[in-house]
């Protein structure tokens, strides 16, 4: 049982448990205690000293991030030497940083800006003493600005931690310190999965997504082109915290109307890909499952993870299924099948997708995803390039009246909108998977045991005699894990396991709407969930406009057809390196 103790913050009495830091204690009071190099994901650093306070009894100011609560501990927050010290931290910060905040693209989401706005730093005593740094570009998702590193050290500790790919790390010392990559290389050159989590946890600019919103308008305004947009499940529950909204708002029908405006010729839904993803592969599961042949077999959406398993374990690459991400399948589909059906020239079609990952911007590049004889996806916008896009347009997606998808690749059902978290690929490919293998008609389609954020879940589910056992894994540390387990020969004996790059799942992507709110990601998870219960249809297979492509075009799952278009194999981390542009 833990131990409880009490203390005093800004003369409030509160009860926290021993080992909790001071600034949880306080953040329990609604004290709110400045922060930079902190995050609640990764471990405390005490870095950047802003979150200072005043202990009764101290020498000297407590980080509140990292000092740990005491029984009967006095502490004050607010005081005039506590003010001084972080405006003073600040102004040093902001000594040594670009002033073009204007032209930034964290302007007005920059925790650098916005702390020196609420400690009331109103001017810059200090000469910049820090060097002058290369951009680096060479990644096809993300670009870093050396310059403008505050070195918090959340990049480093979040990429070693939580993504166990230390892609970052301390380099020189004094005024010449800078994060670095590995000798110095670039971005694209280095063991980056491109997840993205870096830019989301960056508190300033030096690390942003490439931003391809140009050519997408070049091509809105081209009358020779048809421009055709795929949303992702996960952007509905987040592309509205751009206009204010609180995280996990559902405003699919609003962001349908605002690409409307835009000028999109068609909008369609990724998850009617999601729901031909599931078919692709539960057919693949059943057949490795009867014929016991190399498994678990891995299901993922995720290029993220993807880029992490060539990199690090391609030698295991047998064990995931061949099945491209919905994303890819779309672009296949929408350049051949959507493209005879609509009587439309795939030459003229320019498919961009609305994606919360960064990643993706990497997938649609690979030189084998072409299968329509076009490159199928032709750019990648983040939910966070979308938001800004919409604003710089002036469309206030908040007051826009819900439209719906256009036909033939637009519906898409429960199943396929929970692919959006951890779990929900598992769960949509069970629900099918149940009702191919029994022939009976699955009462209860939400799978409990899957679902979750803590560990890796596991669980057992009994296919009419077969029990087949199954894991879920998000953020790559875990993934680690699982791909050790396999490597060590299964000892779990697993059947079928579920992989997301990135915490949470496609939710939390590196292109998703960075926020301040701490449970922002429970609240997205739980926006889907709500949306898979508000669907009229809950199971892929039961899809009509996925049961007219299966019937009118690719006949069967996994058959000759789906095969050319829909799956795919992948290449060791030396090739993959190479085919990065």
């Amino acid at each position: 049982m833990t131990e409880n103790v009490t203390l005093t913050i800004d003369g409030l009495s509160v009860t926290a448990p021993a080992g909790v830091t001071i600034w949880g204690a306080a953040k329990k009071l609604g004290v709110n205690v400045p922060t930079l190099c902190h995050h609640p994901d990764v471990k405390p650093y005490s870095g950047c000293r802003v979150c200072v306070v005043e202990v009764a009894g101290a020498k000297a100011l407590v980080a509140a991030c990292s000092g740990p609560v005491a029984e009967g501990m006095v502490v004050q927050t607010n005081t005039p030497k506590v003010r001084e010290a972080r405006r003073l931290v600040v102004e040093l910060l902001l000594a040594n940083h670009p002033r073009d905040c204007f032209t930034c693209p964290r302007n007005q989401t920059c925790e650098l800006q916005a702390l020196a706005l609420e400690l009331g730093v109103r001017e810059v005593r200090f000469e910049q003493a820090k060097p002058e740094w290369d951009l680096d570009e060479s990644s096809p998702s993300l670009a870093r600005d050396p310059n403008k590193c505050v070195l918090c050290g959340r990049c480093v500790r979040f990429c070693s931690e939580v993504q166990s790919c230390d892609v970052y790390t301390f380099a020189n010392r004094g005024y010449s310190s800078i994060v670095s990559t590995a000798f110095g290389k670039g971005l694209g050159d280095v063991r980056c999965t491109l997840c993205g989590q870096c830019s989301v946890v960056c508190p300033v600019g030096a690390i942003t997504v490439k931003d391809h919103s140009e050519p997408v308008l070049a091509a809105l305004n081209d009358p020779n082109k048809i421009v055709v947009a795929q949303t992702a499940p996960a952007t509905r529950v987040a592309l509205g915290e751009a206009f204010g909204l609180e995280p996990g708002t559902i405003v699919t029908g609003q962001m349908v109307a605002a690409l409307k405006r835009l000028g999109f010729d068609r909008v369609l839904d990724t998850n009617f890909t999601a729901d031909v993803t599931i078919m692709e592969e539960a057919t693949e599961f059943l057949h490795r499952l009867g014929n016991n042949q190399d498994l678990p077999m891995i299901t993922s959406c995720s290029p993220g993870w993807i880029n992490f398993m060539e990199m690090f374990y391609p030698d295991l690459t047998k064990h995931h299924s061949t099945c491209k991400s919905p994303q890819q399948i779309f672009g296949a589909l929408v350049k051949t099948y959507y493209a005879q059906k609509e009587s439309l020239d795939p030459a003229r079609i320019v498919s961009v997708s609305i994606m919360p990952c960064t990643a993706k911007k990497f997938e649609c590049q690979r030189p084998e995803m072409n299968a329509s004889g076009f490159q199928d996806v032709d750019y990648v916008l983040t939910t966070r390039e979308l938001g800004l896009l919409l604003k710089s347009s002036g469309v206030n997606l908040a007051t826009l009246r819900p439209e719906p998808y256009d036909p033939v690749m637009g519906q898409g059902t429960g199943a396929a909108t929970i692919f959006g978290l951890t779990g929900g690929v598992m769960e949509a490919a069970l629900r099918t998977a149940y009702e191919t293998v029994t022939n009976k008609t699955l009462q209860n389609v939400e799978f409990e045991a899957v679902r979750g954020l803590s560990g890796i879940r596991e669980a057992e589910i009994d296919l009419d005699g077969t029990v087949v056992k199954v894991a879920v894994a998000h953020g790559l540390s875990r993934a680690r894990q699982v791909m050790e387990s396999i490597k060590a020969g299964n000892p779990r004996g697993w059947h079928f396991v579920e992989v997301m790059a990135c915490p949470g799942g496609c939710v939390a992507g590196g292109g998703q709407p960075i926020s301040r709110d701490l449970s922002y990601r429970a609240k997205r998870i739980k926006g889907l969930y709500e949306d898979d219960r508000d669907q009229p249809i809950r199971k892929s297979h039961e899809n009509p406009e996925v049961q007219a492509l299966y019937r009118d075009f690719l006949k069967e799952p996994c058959g000759h057809l789906s095969h050319e278009l829909l799956h795919t194999s992948f290449v060791n981390a030396h090739e993959r390196l190479l085919t990065r542009k």
